[in-house]
Parts: C-alpha cells; structure tokens; sequence
C-alpha cells in the first residue's frame, strides 16, 4: 500500500514487502504507547527489515519514524532503515543511532528517495560495508572513518576554493552546521528586585544519582530543593556527565552549579531571591529538539513560580 508499491519496485526481486503498518502524525506522537503498538505489529510479520517513512522535512513524521526503528533495531534485533530530510528534528534526534537516507523536504522527492532506502536495506542487510554518505546518500551518522586521500588537505583545500571561485560545483568535506537563531530576552531592569533560578545541564544531581539521570543523551532534566541550602556539599551532591571529567566538579559541585556564591549575592542585596528549586539535566550528544522539549517544559514552571531570570550553567 501506498510508498509500500514502489519499495518493492527498488527493491525488486531481492526482498519483498509483507506488510505496511500506518497511522496518523498526531496519533504517534500523542497518544501513550503508540509506539509500542506499532512496534507489536511489525515484530507480528517476523520481518527482517524494518524501512519507516520516508518523512521528509515532516518533523512529527520524522520522530515516530526514528523512535520506531530505534525501537525495533535494540528490542527486535532487525535491519532498519528510514529516510527524512537533513533538518528534519528526527534526523538530529536519530542520525547517530538508525540509517537515515537523506531525501528530499516534500513528497517530491518520493521516487529517489525510497531507491536510496531500499539499496541501504539491502547493504545492511546483507553485511555489506557501506561508503561514505556522500556516496550512499545517508545523513551522517557522526562515526568518523580513517581513510587515505590522494591529495593533501591543503591541495583539497586550493581545488576547492578554485572550484567555487570560479562559480563551478563544488562538495565540501565538512559541511557547517546550521541553527535557529535565539533573540535574547531584553536584560533584567532590576535584578536587586528579582527572583533568580539556577539551571544547569552539567549532569548535577543528588549523589548516588536516585532518578537516574542519563550521562549523554538525557531523556529528561530534573529539579530539586535546595530550600535552606548555602551550598552544594561533595558528599551529597556529584555530576554525572559524560562528557568531561567531572573530578574538579565532584570535589565541588558549586563549581558547576555556583549555589555557594548565588547565596552571597542573595544576602548582599545584587539579587533579590534565589528560586528554591534547583533544575539540572546533561547537555552531552543531546539532540536540538530534546533540548527545546526540556526548554519549553522548565519555562512553564517558571513563568508559574513567578521566576524573573536564569543562571543558566554548563561543561
């Protein structure tokens, strides 16, 4: 049915399609267990591939597209593949864990697009060693390959800027990130009148780490009190990060989340108050969307504790 057709025309007589499970945008991302419903229905066909979308620049499409072959590839232990345009919010979020061909922003783009996920379905299927993405047509994966160059960088270097000079093709070796611009908000009229909060995503948390706070790829930030508290004591507090070492922060955890010198502009008058709730998770390999997801989440509890401004800290 449906993008199910012409898949197995890519795929042609080297596997075949057994089923096409669907459902709605709103229905994945919304509904509790969604995902597990579909994940049911796919380990129901005892498939040896699993191939989701393409979702193109859909970004709730995207999403349920990765959390699906996430799912299937670790609980099913199958071959999965999906496809989505590079800045999709799925492909950031899964790029590093799933194949993802890279398509197309619109429907447009269909035809090659399911080419590219059938030939990377039955590559990885079949063991076989895959090139580079630029020559399989996947998003990078943030696995680096060492490899032997016939030019040096600096010749590399020197035909490219040629190449582009001259207003000629030209591919570059590493393509610049791009974000959404961030407007800050207009500065604090009165900070001597203002309530303060403390957010950090340097991974601290109480020690022993009793709710599990991830050390890269947070699915989740957390808050504590810190009510009554002047400082952040080694022996119940600690950071759990797993992208630096946390010795130095261990020993003293205000120098991650500055509690200790907060207190004395507190008690100086340069701030009004400092929130009692003390908001944390970890930055380490997370994903732009799952970043803005926590954002949007800790700012509603804020507006709701009447909170002016954030000391926001990080590794």
């Amino acid at each position: 049915m449906g993008p199910a057709v012409a898949l197995q025309q890519a795929l042609g007589d080297r596997a075949q399609v057994v089923a096409t499970v669907y459902c709605g945008d709103n229905y994945a991302n919304e509904r509790s267990g969604a995902v597990d419903e579909i994940l049911e229905l796919v380990a129901g066909e005892r498939p040896d591939v699993l191939v989701a979308g393409p979702a193109f620049a859909a970004g709730r499409y995207g999403l349920a597209c990765g959390a699906l072959c996430a799912r299937a590839q670790a609980e099913l232990g199958i071959t999965v593949v999906s496809g989505m345009h590079p800045d999709n919010p799925g492909a950031e979020l899964y790029r590093t864990r799933v194949y993802l061909a890279s398509t197309r922003d619109s429907a447009a783009g269909m035809a090659e697009a399911l080419k590219a996920m059938a030939r990377l379905a039955l590559k990885l299927r079949a063991g076989e060693q895959l090139g580079s993405p630029q020559e399989e047509g996947y998003i990078p994966t943030g696995r680096r390959v060492h490899l032997v160059a016939e030019q040096s960088a600096a010749e590399r270097a020197v035909e490219m800027l040629v190449r582009k000079a001259s207003g000629q093709p030209f591919r570059t070796e590493w393509a610049v990130p791009t974000y959404s611009r961030v407007d800050p908000a207009p500065p604090l009229k009165n900070v001597a009148q203002a309530r303060i909060a403390l957010i950090s995503s340097g991974g601290v948390v109480p020690r022993g780490n009793p709710d599990r706070l991830e050390s890269a790829y947070a699915s989740k930030w957390l808050k504590y009190s810190i009510a009554g508290l002047d400082d952040l004591e080694p022996d119940r507090w600690e950071s759990i990060h797993g992208g630096f070492d946390t010795t130095n922060v261990n020993n003293d955890p205000d120098r991650m989340a500055p509690l200790d010198a907060l207190r004395v502009l507190e008690r100086d008058g340069v701030l009004g108050e400092l929130h009692d709730q003390f908001y944390t998770t970890v930055g380490n390999t997370s994903a732009i969307p799952t970043m803005r997801k926590f954002a949007r989440e800790i700012a509603q509890e804020l507006k709701k504790s009447r909170v002016d401004g954030v000391i926001l800290t990080g590794s």
